[in-house]
């Protein structure tokens, strides 16, 4: 069976044959992990504080070291001075990078977008020239996108660009913010638009060229590491042969490498989130209160299994996606002439899992994170305790790479443009759906064994999605994404039905190929993603069509879906408490 199409998980079922998993990682995998987690120990955790402090020549130097281990390569070919891995081991190089606090800022805006964009869409001489030095440390990179007027609308921004007198020199003038890496930079993308054009450009900018100006690192919540700046651009003198890419190429060139950097900060934030269960479950298992270990409690013991199950999903997701993205990746290679090329389109190709995965990363690891101050107590709160910090870090996530209001839209406004194409048809799908209402609520739910069961069940949370769908869509026509609320209903869903779905297909895998001696506390985990999935698909399909004023079948439609969200009870006190124990007696995350 073919790997699914982005969005496509919607109408089609995926066979657990063909999803790619954690436990399947291989011995070089597992080495290039273990190497980030030995240089994050030996390197970052001991220099916290100092970074905190905004010591931009400490983290330049660290990112120095990073450079020598090989560790900013990772994406690179070798004949620009990388060791090219596939799309999985840069996914797991950055989740391990993840658990660094704001150096894994600092990190992975320089082999991320600050490289990347060169990488993929800069010619050979470009890459020659500038991948080599990004590859090996010598120069770091940054992304310059943002102005004080320009932010989710990315295409409104005023830099300008114009062709001097004679032909040799783009003249930019403009100004950027939050700008990542700004303070110590050598290399800067940057986007801008020439003359009048209504769309961007983007430019290889040195740092040190006459006119650029960099400001004062801003002072931030969190990730205070991570020197953020403005950038200001003074009739400086860009050489015509740095334009990256074509004249007018650079919105589609920062659309890619967002989707590309929001699929990499849902794998970020995930090594962060291990992080901080690994401290909340190593405190609980120190303190006691009331003469007992506080992890003996029940309070505690749920929120360490549900920072568990949220994690364990999320990354069970991403890792789905990561092999859908790589195997897309080798066929585009058969396609385009050129590897960057493939690889970005090949992540472009993904930009509904994209979206979807930095939303519910992002929110998760807030989850997560919240709680592991909770359960620290008054000790979580004190700047003493990197819980603190892991918390205040954190809170950027759900406004980088486009906010997550912003990101909910892209999931269900690509998932009705993808719909429109013959081997999706989603139109189709859903209009036969809404017609067979009666025989819904007439017909039976599909039994079978423990996993036809949870699929069964899935497949009904898709139902409701896909009704939702075509039942707002009917309503608002091409108004509908100005009925945010709506969106959200309805991207939530997409989202966690995903998630669940691969938390699912993860699970029979394991236990298929015996990869568990204890598969109950799996089935735990799952039990209890499912019967919590089914009331918030429940929650937000209700909602959506509450919201809908001229439905003629609001009544039959709410019916429908409580039907299609019903599940069967599960102790889900004794479940979470399971797999709590699991935790509490490994004393460190390793599901």
């Amino acid at each position: 069976m073919k790997n699914l199409k982005s969005g496509e998980f919607l109408i089609k079922k995926t066979d657990f044959n063909n999803v790619f998993i954690p436990e399947e990682y291989n011995e070089e995998q597992k080495m290039i992990a273990q190497t980030i987690k030995d240089f994050i120990d030996a390197e970052i955790y001991p220099r916290l504080d100092d970074l905190d402090k905004q010591d931009r020549e400490l983290m330049r130097e660290i990112l120095g070291k990073a450079a020598e281990l090989g560790l900013m390569g990772i994406a690179i070919p070798e004949a620009y001075g990388g060791f090219e891995q596939d799309f999985v081991t840069q996914m797991l190089a950055a989740e391990k990078i993840g658990a660094a606090y704001s150096f894994s800022v600092a990190f992975m805006a320089h082999t991320g977008i600050g490289t990347l964009p060169i990488m993929y869409y800069g010619n050979e001489e470009q890459r020659q020239k500038y991948v080599t030095r990004l590859a090996s440390g010598e120069s770091v990179g940054a992304y310059c996108l943002t102005e004080p007027g320009a932010g989710s609308d990315a295409n409104s921004g005023k830099t300008n660009a114009v062709l001097s007198e004679d032909g040799k020199h783009y003249i930019i003038n403009g100004q950027k913010m939050w700008i990542t890496n700004a303070g110590f930079a050598d290399l800067q993308v940057v986007f801008a638009k020439i003359d009048n054009d209504r769309v961007l450009s983007a430019f290889i900018v040195e740092s040190n060229m006459e006119g650029v100006v960099i400001g004062p690192d801003e002072h931030k919540m969190g990730i205070k590491g991570s020197s953020t700046a403005q950038i200001y651009y003074n009739d400086v003198k860009v050489p015509v042969e740095n334009l990256i890419g074509k004249r007018g190429e650079g919105f589609r060139i920062a659309l890619n490498i967002l989707h590309m950097g929001r699929i990499k900060l849902g794998v970020n934030v995930l090594g962060a989130g291990k992080k901080a269960i690994n401290d909340s479950v190593i405190y609980a298992n120190e303190r006691k209160q009331f003469g007992r270990l506080i992890s003996t409690f029940g309070a505690i013991k749920y929120k360490l299994a549900e920072q568990v199950i949220r994690t364990f999903g999320l990354e069970s997701a991403i890792y789905r996606v990561s092999k859908d993205i790589e195997d897309l990746k080798q066929i585009l290679k058969t396609e385009l002439p050129d590897v960057g090329r493939a690889t970005i389109e090949a992540i472009g190709g993904y930009a509904i899992e994209a979206a979807i995965l930095k939303v519910y990363g992002s929110e998760v690891l807030d989850y997560v994170v919240d709680e592991a101050v909770q359960i620290h107590g008054g000790m979580g709160y004190s700047a003493e305790m990197a819980t603190e910090k892991g918390y205040r870090d954190s809170r950027i996530n759900r406004i980088f790479e486009g906010t997550n209001e912003i990101n909910r839209i892209i999931v269900v406004e690509t998932t009705l443009k993808k719909g429109k194409k013959p081997d999706f048809n989603l139109d189709a799908k859903t209009e036969e759906l809404y017609n067979s209402l009666d025989n819904i609520l007439a017909g039976k739910i599909e039994t079978g064994d423990y996993y036809q069961e949870k699929f069964s069940y899935l497949e009904n949370f898709k139902k409701v999605i896909l009704l939702a769908i075509h039942a707002a869509s009917k309503e608002f026509g091409k108004d509908l994404l100005m009925e945010q609320e709506v969106i959200n209903n309805i991207s939530d869903m997409i989202s966690k039905t995903y998630v669940s779905e691969s938390l699912a297909l993860r699970i029979q895998k394991i236990d298929n190929n015996k990869l568990k001696s204890n598969i109950d506390v799996y089935k735990d985990i799952l039990d209890v993603e499912i019967y919590d999935a089914a009331f918030l698909i429940k929650k937000h399909g209700m909602e959506a069509i509450n919201s809908l004023s001229q439905e003629p079948n609001k009544e039959k439609l709410i019916q429908v879906i409580n039907k299609l969200t019903d599940t069967k009870g599960v102790n889900v006190k004794d479940a979470r408490r399971r797999i709590a124990d699991v935790i509490i007696e490994d004393n460190e995350y390793k599901f």
